[in-house]
């Protein structure tokens, strides 16, 4: 099956392991971004997965380029162009201490990428999915008007689209994620959320939810999904539930309300994660989500596949999820206990 992603690939800088900036001597490197990460973990899925985007001639865009090919990912509609690539510094965090990332990529080459730049009908001719984050539009006029034709050409060509809602704050405000993010839900599908994306990028709340302390309204969050289908038509929403501890210890499940099986808001099992690297977890939550809706018939099978999927992703370092179908769905089949396998 073909699936099609569309956002920026970066180059990753994180300290090794739990340094800070101001003391690492250098840092490792590695390349992710929300949408490049979710076309990695569905092409080691076994789908025919591309990502569009624009990156430079020179050697960094080569590499960020290898990194795609070197998991399957197609980048036959991949632009080059532009002047850099975008890069983000990681310092990732322990105990109470929070993990803290530093951007660095204004004016990045996907910044430039024209809608006249991409041939949109070969892109999604013979498309089953397309996938875009709130991070694309939050970059700049220019990626706001590319994602628009995107999401037209993929609603002409009858594929289904999903979006997770991403918000970024150190990109834009509210009010501006609010103005872009509400008319473009015209086009979406399948919405991913968290109770801060909801809040911020559309403005609708989750309850009594303080997720800080660990604490977390089940209702209001079941209220939360009805709320987003019936306001904006989606057919499904999926949302992710995180019960930080503190930056080593996490709550994991997520909630998912659909046309198919799950008339209801139907809650997962929980998952309780001793964090190796959480960033990406969200991209894995969405990739596996992407496949269970594709591949598997019962939308509370695809639920926990999501789930499994993006708790064993945040168990490695990097953003992207390297971890097979039949991996998650040991862990979904009641693996789990982490004993050496001979």
């Amino acid at each position: 099956m073909k699936v099609v992603t569309l956002g920026e690939i970066m180059l990753r800088l994180s300290t090794p392991g739990f340094q800070r900036f101001v003391q690492a001597p250098g840092f490792d490197a590695n390349f992710g971004g929300g949408e490049a990460n979710v076309a990695v973990a569905l092409s080691n899925y076994g789908f025919e997965s591309y990502f569009v985007s624009k990156l430079p001639l020179h050697e960094i865009g080569q590499a960020a380029v290898n990194s795609l090919r070197r998991y399957g990912v197609r980048t036959d509609f991949l632009v080059r162009g532009g002047d850099r690539v975008g890069i983000y510094f990681l310092e990732t965090g322990a105990s109470q201490r929070s993990s803290k990332v530093i951007y660095d990529r204004a004016h990045s080459a996907v910044t430039d990428l024209d809608p006249d730049e991409v041939d949109w009908q070969a892109v999604f001719e013979g498309a089953r999915w397309f996938h875009w984050t709130g991070i694309t539009p939050a970059l700049g006029e220019r990626t706001r008007r590319t994602l628009e034709h995107a999401c037209e050409a993929a609603l002409a060509a009858g594929v289904t689209i999903s979006c997770d809602l991403n918000f970024r704050k150190k990109l834009w405000t509210e009010a501006e994620a609010q103005s872009v993010m509400r008319p473009l839900m015209r086009y979406v599908d399948v919405c991913i959320a968290n109770e801060e994306d909801a809040h911020r990028s559309l403005g609708m709340t989750a309850g009594e939810t303080d997720v800080d302390k660990g604490h977390l309204d089940e209702e209001g969050f079941s209220d939360l999904a009805v709320r987003l289908k019936e306001t904006f038509d989606f057919t499904t929403v999926a949302i992710t539930l995180r019960e930080s501890y503190s930056a080593s210890r996490n709550g994991w499940s997520a909630m998912l309300l659909d046309d198919r099986d799950c008339p209801v808001p139907t809650r997962s099992r929980r998952y309780e994660i001793q964090l190796v690297d959480r960033v990406g977890g969200g991209d894995a939550f969405a990739s596996g989500l992407i496949a269970g809706l594709l591949q598997k018939a019962d939308s509370r099978e695809t639920l926990e596949f999501a789930v499994a999927a993006s708790c064993l992703k945040q168990t490695i370092p990097g953003d992207v999820n390297l971890v097979s179908s039949a991996e998650v769905d040991q862990l979904v089949g009641g693996g789990g206990s982490g004993r050496v396998e001979r």
